[in-house]
């Protein structure tokens, strides 16, 4: 029963992405041939695709039962689809995203996030991202910043790049600020301060807070809670994942504006994400024991 719930699971994502390509494409094309304030219609048109594809999943996840979701919003009437959203969530498995797009949906605008460049090669889905504005990014060890120090920039430069084109139109921003999914071996590895997460990384939200400025309403904190185990995504569409428990709620922006400098401001951030990781952290003892 499993396997056939995971195999149309599949063939419904299969039909959705396909579908989404093949109109992207189309549009793709007429984006090459438009400029000016037709071409930023255009683009907040084809948000719409990306508003069709969501709906798609989640009528696929409601109708194959994939799993029991509680959703707890708080503050739920302050959020609006027509304003700029800054998205964290803790992350531990790619389900995360799937049920974020889901359960955000028609809250807030639609979830645009960077991902791996070497993930546009996934047919269908890495170019349909692409032409979406989904902004793709080069990981830049530190040993190649030794080797040549002009790439000390290129994830920030990258960040700010996405940021021009977010400001188009009102798009939510998700960031796993975390940097990675979650797993016991580099919990136990980072020796995190926290029970359930790992350390959060400042560089990459100071970014987009800095690239989106004079942009973003709020920042929307999810926090996902998996009850009986974190999933594999092949395991959630199969159904394995029984039960999920969802947490929103809307935070202030950092202030970070009276900082003197960037090693300033980075701290005061730094000092802010500890306060929420640390709440998210007893959150998540309580919704596991629930």
């Amino acid at each position: 029963m499993h396997f056939l719930k995971g195999v149309l699971a599949c063939i419904a994502l299969l039909i959705a992405t396909v579908s989404v390509f093949v109109v992207l494409a189309w549009w793709a094309f007429r984006l090459n041939f438009t400029s000016g304030v037709a071409r930023s219609k255009l683009k907040q048109k084809m948000d719409k695709i990306l508003i069709w594809w969501t709906s798609s999943n989640r009528r696929m996840i409601r109708t194959l039962r994939l799993t029991q979701v509680t959703v707890q919003w708080h503050d739920q009437t302050m959020v609006s689809p027509n304003k700029w959203y800054l998205v964290i969530c803790n992350h531990q498995t790619w389900a995360d995203i799937l049920l974020l797009q889901t359960f955000l949906l028609d809250e807030i605008p639609p979830l645009k996030f960077f991902t791996k460049s070497q993930l546009i090669w996934i047919p269908f889905i890495g170019v349909a991202m692409y032409v979406l504005g989904f902004p793709y990014v080069k990981r830049i060890s530190r040993d190649q910043i030794r080797a040549n120090s002009e790439l000390r920039h290129v994830d920030r430069d990258n960040v700010f790049k996405a940021c021009e084109g977010f400001k188009n139109h009102p798009t939510s921003v998700l960031n796993f600020v975390e940097g990675t999914r979650f797993t016991k071996e580099k919990h136990h590895r980072q020796n995190s301060d926290y029970g359930h997460l790992l350390r959060p990384k400042p560089g990459g939200m100071d970014y987009v807070l800095q690239g989106m400025e004079g942009h973003l309403s709020a920042i929307v904190d999810v926090t996902l809670v998996y009850p009986t185990g974190v999933p594999t995504f092949w395991e959630f569409l199969q159904g394995k994942c029984r039960e999920v428990r969802i947490d929103i709620r809307q935070l202030p922006l950092p202030e970070l504006a009276e900082a003197k400098d960037d090693v300033q401001r980075k701290t005061k951030l730094a000092q802010w994400m500890r306060g929420v990781w640390l709440e998210k952290d007893q959150l998540i003892d309580r919704l596991s024991s629930t």
